[in-house]
């Protein structure tokens, strides 16, 4: 009971720790993106996305290490489903209704569901090489070039001025303090999972999967939420669609390119496959309404509720 009572707290104190300093290292190195010019879309594709994908990432290491490949896959797969259905519908619940353009969603979305699908082909034969997550690993700058190309898009911003007249050294230190906090917080959530998957006699892919995914994913829900409150919608966007990809090629291989692991091959499959299934939807209903509003992030949630209907029957 004692053990249990530890993992549990563990979990939550892990989370947190590692959903504020992700907020904090995003938060500073924004900064530098916004005063080059950087399109919106882009700076939610590549700077936000990876800052608020720091846990998946740290995770995926520090769970390779120490010889648990299958809560790296599960958070990462997880996380996918997490963001683009349950944290994209609980955006205009709890922020506003929004506006996507057409064009951005389709690209995205397609460079997210062939990420999945490389993922899926890769994880169903249950051992990733060291060659296949360098794979991995390479493909996400390459689907950040295609969308880069694809949209061509670049617009200045208004700087805030009160932010930039700081010091670089400070927002440098700042958010290197933010990455070590992160990985902190990653270890103890990746012993939490490990005692609650002994003590609850669940997989700890399916643990990994549900419930580490939730808590890996509130990064996301916490900085999208502020950016819609501030009507950046567009880097709201881009980071979701750009985690989910970073998730499935990146925070995957990165793990696994140091302490190949092996996984539970017809899990990650079984997941993997509705989770296509979940993105195809998503995408298709943006692409189709070009806004997110409060029935359309309902309908996202749904889409969430049902894969613990479909997965576990």
């Amino acid at each position: 009971m004692l053990d249990l009572t530890l993992g549990i707290l563990a979990l939550i104190a892990g989370i947190l720790f590692m959903t504020l300093s992700s907020e904090k290292a995003i938060e500073h190195s924004v900064i530098f993106a916004t005063a080059l010019g950087v399109s919106p879309i882009m700076i939610g594709l590549s700077l936000v996305s990876i800052g608020t994908d720091l846990p998946e990432i740290v995770n995926s290491i520090v769970s390779c290490a120490l010889g648990h490949g299958n809560i790296n896959a599960g958070d990462s797969i997880g996380s996918v489903l997490t963001q683009l259905t349950l944290v994209l519908g609980l955006l205009p619940l709890l922020g506003n209704s929004f506006n996507v353009k057409r064009k951005e969603i389709i690209i995205i979305g397609a460079c997210e569901i062939l990420a999945l699908m490389l993922a899926m082909s890769i994880l169903e034969k249950g051992y990733v090489t060291r060659i296949n997550a360098l794979f991995l690993v390479g493909s996400w700058p390459l689907y950040i070039v295609i969308i880069k190309a694809a949209i061509r898009k670049t617009s200045k911003r208004d700087l805030d001025l009160t932010q930039m007249s700081r010091s670089k050294i400070y927002h440098v230190t700042v958010a290197m303090l933010g990455f070590v906090g992160v990985a902190v917080g990653a270890y103890l959530v990746v012993q939490s999972t490990i005692v609650l998957s002994a003590a609850f006699k669940i997989p700890e892919y399916l643990i990994s999967f549900f419930l580490l995914a939730i808590g890996t994913s509130l990064p996301e829900l916490a900085v999208d939420l502020t950016a819609i409150r501030k009507k950046e919608y567009e880097i709201a966007v881009g980071d979701i669609i750009g985690s989910c990809i970073i998730d499935a090629s990146f925070s995957i291989g990165i793990g696994q390119i140091f302490f190949p692991q092996a996984i539970s091959g017809d899990l990650a499959a079984a997941t993997s496959i509705y989770t296509i299934f979940a993105s195809l939807m998503v995408i298709s209903i943006l692409a189709i309404r070009e806004r997110v509003d409060k029935k359309a992030g309902a309908m996202f949630i749904m889409i969430y509720l049902f894969s613990y209907i479909m997965l576990f029957v």
